[in-house]
């Protein structure tokens, strides 16, 4: 289903409601920048580690489409996992599991205070920046004591820039990517909105910073378009 949620005036904040999740899937290929790609490219690095028993546990795992993308081409039966806290996402994701057979654990949790024990990768697809800054670097020291020796963690991220003049240049140049994928200006904006502080990204530094704050010793970046950037965490 094609994203129509901000054609006409943002009512409330942004949310993960059913009306997002109806049109999720289109509102991430046409909002966030070679998301298809760096989905596969994280999907290539877990499949490089798989290993019968491994668990691969995705943060914010809306509709299951990264997940479902796994299932298929894992050729070892690993142990796959999403979270979400919105019941809407895990809905839709259970369904999408339930149709096309495939063997994922789904749970509605606040990834917060949810116990992280024994995982082999976590993955966080544009979910930590809708986590406040000071809770976000908590939620990720408790990652990386829920990892095991040598896991994973994958994440990707909307980030800003130190420099004001190009962090500006850079908002200006997505707003036209946007539009080239088929939003009006009145969309962009409304969006912008609703998305004001919730949506409440980092700098690449602070990022890498986090991580390493939280006890990871090396913190790469896989992936970057503008300001949008993935990023690879090992224990």
């Amino acid at each position: 289903m094609k994203d129509k949620v901000f054609t006409k005036a943002a009512e409330k904040k942004f949310e993960f409601d059913e009306a997002v999740a109806s049109v999720f899937d289109d509102m991430l290929s046409r909002s966030v920048p070679f998301y298809d790609e760096v989905r596969h490219l994280v999907i290539s690095l877990i499949l490089a580690e798989q290993k019968e028993g491994k668990k691969v546990l995705d943060l914010g795992s809306s509709t299951a489409k990264f997940l479902l993308e796994l299932h298929a081409k894992m050729e070892t039966k690993m142990h796959l996992k999403g979270i979400d806290n919105s019941p809407a996402m895990i809905e839709r994701a259970g369904k999408k599991a339930e149709a096309f057979g495939a063997a994922i654990q789904l749970e509605l949790a606040d990834m917060l205070t949810y116990t992280y024990a024994e995982q082999d990768i976590i993955v966080a697809n544009y979910t930590l920046q809708f986590i406040r800054p000071i809770q976000r670097i908590e939620l990720v020291k408790k990652l990386y004591a829920g990892l095991n020796e040598g896991g994973m963690f994958l994440f990707s991220e909307k980030v800003v820039f130190d420099d004001k003049s190009l962090d500006k240049q850079i908002i200006d140049i997505y707003y036209a990517y946007k539009k080239a994928q088929g939003y009006s200006e009145y969309e962009i904006a409304q969006k912008r909105e609703a998305l004001e502080n919730v949506l409440i990204p980092f700098t690449i530094k602070e990022n890498i910073q986090m991580c390493r704050d939280a006890g990871f010793s090396q913190i790469d970046t896989l992936f970057q378009w503008a300001n949008f950037v993935t990023f690879i965490a090992k224990k």
